[in-house]
């Protein structure tokens, strides 16, 4: 009985070492929406929608930061932005197709925003706009942001 109270203590120890080294410690300031293992999680997040929703303004820019300890993306569906909207993906990529090859192929990095790294972008252009995290898609990772005047 002595055994097994000893390892309880010691792994709550241990435990309780490592909680400040597993996973981001990144502020809610710091961001607008966070990452994590298979979902986007705006704050606030706007209810009521179909996927998880932030609303902003023409001109904010908009910052999404990896809070979970798996790699991700921030992809823009080409089909999801507003015409007259430059598409948009974290790596930089000018269409989605090259988001998508350069994550299939590791090309310039894939677009990975790692655990405690941040990715933004700038909304110049009023309406609805539809994005994804390719690895983590067919797990239904995906966002939107509502820009309004």
């Amino acid at each position: 009985m002595q055994r097994r109270a000893f390892l309880a203590a010691a792994g709550a120890g241990v435990s309780a070492a490592l909680a400040g080294c597993i996973g981001p410690s990144l502020s809610t300031s710091e961001y607008d929406i966070g990452m994590q293992s298979n979902a986007f999680v705006p704050e606030p997040a706007v209810e009521g929608n179909d996927v998880p929703t932030f609303e902003a303004s023409v001109g904010d820019t908009v910052v999404w930061a990896n809070t979970g300890s798996r790699n991700h993306t921030v992809t823009a569906y080409e089909d999801g932005v507003p015409e007259g909207a430059d598409y948009w993906a974290s790596g930089g990529f000018e269409s989605e197709q090259a988001a998508r090859d350069a994550w299939e192929n590791s090309i310039n990095g894939g677009g990975i925003v790692q655990p405690s790294e941040t990715y933004e972008h700038t909304f110049e252009v009023a309406g609805d706009y539809y994005y994804v995290c390719i690895p983590h898609e067919s797990a239904g990772m995906l966002g939107k942001v509502v820009v309004t005047e």
